[in-house]
């Protein structure tokens, strides 16, 4: 699974979503990922609830093909 495809997934998974993913470290078989995650949607909810709805939008692949992932959650107004 690539960066591209988890921005899609997320994206796709919660409205007005904008998502911006990186590789923070690994190799190609066990990398790493980093996802800053900007959407109306985390407006007034916690933060695990936000984590719960990006892990929510990835579905299954947090078991089969991401092996970890670092979230960064914002409401819009709320990221630098």
């Amino acid at each position: 699974m690539n960066t591209d495809e988890i921005e899609r997934l997320i994206e796709a998974g919660i409205d007005d979503a904008d998502a911006t993913v990186t590789i923070s470290h690994g190799t190609a078989e066990d990398d790493h990922y980093a996802a800053r995650v900007v959407a109306p949607a985390f407006e007034g909810e916690s933060l695990v609830d936000r984590h719960q709805r990006v892990y929510d939008a990835l579905d299954g692949h947090m078991t089969t093909d991401i092996h970890a992932i670092e979230i960064e959650t914002y409401a819009p107004g709320e990221a630098d």
